[in-house]
């Protein structure tokens, strides 16, 4: 264990994460952010590190990107950042909206300018009974701090399914309002997989784009679990069917995007091809809250629970939350970096009673 107290801990590194990194380093509470390690469920960067281009953070309009993040990002990290899109040019150069990697790439290389230390381990335990709060390491080092922000998000859930896994991306999504309008969806017949109300609020905003083809919505059982007034959103739109008694047994696609599902009957187990350019699997999401074993008071979802309207604060004194990981409603990454400045702000004056 080192001797030494942190003034602020970060947990994740989202936009959430690096967002509160920028806000306290600029505040001179030297913050450490733990971005994580590769797993099957999330990687360093956070979700936005699975997705292509984002067309709906403000500031990043199409443009030569790539050529901007080649510079402001250090060249011992130029391996991680994606291929430009292909087909994506103007005036001879590359002309694109920014894609997650590269939007957290330099989220990350801001944090790191303002003197942001980045440690590549996981908290895999906290202990939040007595100050300073000690966080034990995915390497078994124990870190302690005056303040911590968790910005550990959540995780989209999925279907489970090979081909699903093999198209990710590449017309299989869990987010229509990140990635609905990108070319590659644009005027398409695609499938919602879910009966809730995200699933029909997925459906919606899909069928209300300029030019949007049928929207498919795959329930799997004979009725929806969404609210009453969200089902009839469904049913009453022109551009939504249901499917009812509905399952993906396979993703079908040319090798590059989706080009269809396989479907099966609950009832009967008969199969059927749907043709479709998308599917968008809307089933729900896991906060990244299991690390913390019960430590700070959560809703039913898992979610950790902001204890005052506008404020970041948790059940825990001098413990903040910022991100996915206390947001189950928006999920945007532009509300993950906000919340994340709330969170560095939230840490700074409570550094500032605590030591005054």
């Amino acid at each position: 264990m080192s001797n030494e107290i942190e003034k602020t801990v970060i947990i994740g590194s989202g936009p959430a994460g690096w967002s509160a990194a920028i806000y306290a380093a600029r505040a001179n509470l030297n913050p450490v952010v733990y971005e994580g390690t590769v797993k099957p469920e999330m990687i360093p960067l956070g979700q936005l590190a699975f997705t292509t281009e984002v067309e709906n953070y403000a500031g990043f309009p199409a443009g030569n990107v790539r050529a901007f993040v080649e510079s402001a990002v250090d060249k011992d990290r130029h391996w991680n950042l994606p291929p430009a899109p292909q087909g994506h040019e103007k005036d001879g150069q590359p002309h694109y909206a920014v894609q997650g990697v590269e939007l957290m790439e330099l989220m990350k290389q801001q944090a790191i300018n303002f003197g942001t230390r980045v440690i590549g381990q996981d908290i895999v335990s906290v202990d939040f009974s007595n100050r300073p709060y000690e966080l034990t390491t995915s390497e078994g080092d124990v870190a302690r701090a005056k303040t911590v922000i968790v910005a550990t998000g959540a995780r989209a859930n999925y279907l489970g399914l090979p081909s699903e896994e093999e198209y990710k991306n590449k017309g299989v999504s869990a987010c229509a309002v990140c990635d609905g309008a990108l070319p590659l969806y644009r005027g398409k017949p695609l499938a919602v997989v879910g009966g809730g109300d995200s699933a029909v609020e997925e459906a919606v905003y899909l069928a209300n784009l300029k030019g949007a083809a049928t929207i498919h919505m795959l329930i799997r059982r004979d009725e929806m679990r969404a609210s009453k007034v969200m089902q009839q959103r469904a049913l009453n739109h022109p551009n939504i069917e249901v499917l009812w008694n509905t399952v993906v047994d396979e993703v079908l696609g040319d090798g590059n995007v989706v080009t269809g599902l396989k479907t099966k009957s609950t009832v009967d187990d008969t199969e059927k091809e749907l043709q479709v350019g998308g599917m968008f699997v809307a089933i729900g999401h896991t906060p990244n809250t299991a690390f913390l074993q019960g430590a700070l008071e959560m809703n039913d979802s898992g979610y950790i629970r902001w204890k005052k309207a506008f404020r970041t604060i948790t059940s825990v004194p001098g413990v903040f939350a910022a991100g996915d990981v206390a947001d189950d409603y928006y999920r945007q990454a532009i509300t993950s970096a906000g919340t994340g400045c709330m969170a560095a702000l939230d840490a700074e004056r409570y550094l500032a009673e605590l030591e005054g």
